[in-house]
């Protein structure tokens, strides 16, 4: 019977599990719960997500809620529409950013040109033709005929003066000569106070 008991003893021992050591320093303590996931742990950050609308009523009354008042939106306009008039490449169109395209505008608002009169003489034509004087309306085309003569003549000279000028301050930029001069021809032959940007320089300084 002392020989059955001892077997005992041993097989107890070798079932029992081995105890762990909770002054063991080398093992890492669990954490007891699950790891949050990523989404949850910014939902907990941001707060309560509010319910869905339930109503299609209630959804438009959120929504406007959360719209910017129409002053902050003249305002923000303004400010854009302010910037832009300046010059800043940040709210210009993609046409007119670089220092390519600003050198070619100071360019053209440095000098008096003939095709800012196109506007003004298209206003004056198209008046002509509406007096009922036969006289009148041939004077008016005749004049009108060699005005935008004039005007494609001074175009080609211009386009050309701006593209050695830009080639001479650029030499490696890669723009198109006749991109170049049809963005000096389209800026000469608007009003002055109508370009978008203003014009930095005032006609005769040096640029």
């Amino acid at each position: 019977m002392r020989r059955n008991a001892d077997e005992t003893a041993e097989t107890t021992t070798e079932d029992a599990p081995a105890e762990v050591n909770p002054a063991d320093p080398s093992r890492t303590p669990g954490k007891g719960r699950p790891t949050p996931k990523r989404r949850e742990a910014e939902g907990k950050r941001r707060g309560p997500v509010p319910p869905p609308p339930r109503t299609q009523r209630e959804a438009l009354k959120r929504a406007r809620g959360n719209k910017v008042s129409k002053e902050d939106r003249r305002a923000q306009a303004a400010e854009r529409r302010q910037r832009m008039m300046a010059g800043d490449d940040k709210y210009l169109l993609p046409r007119d950013r670089g220092p390519v395209k600003a050198y070619i505008r100071d360019v053209v608002d440095s000098r008096r040109n003939l095709m800012g009169l196109f506007m003004p003489l298209a206003i004056l034509v198209f008046v002509a033709l509406l007096v009922p004087m036969p006289a009148i309306q041939q004077y008016a085309t005749l004049l009108t005929t060699f005005m935008l003569l004039a005007m494609i003549v001074e175009g080609f000279v211009l386009g050309r003066m701006v593209n050695r000028r830009v080639r001479l301050k650029f030499p490696t930029d890669t723009t198109r000569g006749l991109s170049i001069g049809w963005y000096s021809f389209i800026r000469a032959s608007q009003l002055r106070r109508l370009r978008v940007p203003k014009p930095r320089v005032k006609p005769g300084d040096k640029v």
